[in-house]
């Protein structure tokens, strides 16, 4: 292949190489699709000459949720599109085009002041920005509760299971919830630490595996990011599909910030009452 007779492969890593192999093998331009399986990610590393590498799966795996695909592959996405891996089935995967494939919270919200109601061993022994203690910090602050109108109860954290249209997969926390009206919504939550970004992969993924488990209940994915210390943005995400190209969408997005009750003074909360109930103040 090109990038092979130019001497690139020496700059790329084992994974890297594989992949690209595996597209350039099966794209065609203008393709939008672009499948490929288990049995081709040996086939790649046998004609690389690498060593059998025993986890296959760990391939596809990574370029969906922590690496980005090489250029040579990025390259042949169209002006605003790119490319993303998504599971299809057992050992069966694809190349996908996305727009954007990828998203992070918008930095011009002003904060939600919360009182914080973390409890305070918990902060001792919880101290970080971590998707755990996002996670944690959400659960006792009633984050997803306050954000979806809805009343949320937790089922299920850090589920690992098998979906037959994905394969493997992994959900960081599931809530259930209803509302006024006695609606049921499921509510698959993927957690991120300061600094990365929300992927269409895991929206997709969290959206069947909801529809297969909980056919009964409205599937309303979210987003958690620490945006500061005790600030967190939460966006809720959908996934549309136009001419075979995916699109993720933020359907809402509100940042709160978590701070003791004594740092919300009765002016702020006359000021939010008024403008509960309609009252203007003169600028």
């Amino acid at each position: 292949m090109a990038w092979l007779e130019k001497g690139w492969s020496k700059y790329m890593g084992k994974y890297e190489q594989i992949i690209e192999w595996i597209f350039h093998r099966n794209y065609q331009s203008g393709d939008v699709i672009v499948k490929f399986n288990r049995d081709e990610l040996a086939a790649a590393s046998l004609s690389l000459s690498f060593a059998r590498i025993k986890n296959l799966g760990d391939i596809p795996y990574s370029f969906r949720f922590r690496r980005e695909l090489p250029l040579a592959v990025q390259n042949t996405a169209p002006t605003g599109a790119e490319w993303i891996i998504v599971g299809v089935g057992i050992g069966e995967y694809a190349f996908r085009l996305a727009s954007p494939g990828k998203i992070e919270p918008g930095t011009h919200y002003y904060p939600i002041n919360i009182p914080d109601a973390t409890p305070a061993i918990v902060r001792h022994y919880a101290p970080g920005t971590d998707e755990q203690a996002l996670l944690t910090r959400a659960r006792y602050n009633r984050l997803i509760d306050i954000f979806t109108g809805l009343t949320c109860y937790s089922v299920q954290n850090h589920l690992r299971t098998t979906v037959k249209e994905i394969g493997q997969m992994e959900v960081d926390e599931i809530y259930v919830g209803l509302n006024k009206r006695g609606t049921h919504f499921v509510l698959p939550c993927q957690a991120k630490s300061p600094g990365d970004k929300f992927g269409i992969v895991q929206v997709m993924q969290d959206i069947i595996l909801c529809q297969e488990r909980y056919p009964m209940a409205i599937c309303r994915p979210i987003a958690l990011q620490f945006t500061g210390q005790d600030n967190v943005a939460l966006l809720e995400l959908t996934v549309r599909e136009k001419d075979d190209v995916l699109m993720l969408n933020v359907v809402d997005e509100k940042h709160y910030q978590l701070i003791p009750r004594a740092d919300i003074s009765n002016v702020d909360l006359t000021l939010l009452k008024d403008r509960e109930v309609g009252v203007e103040y003169p600028v």
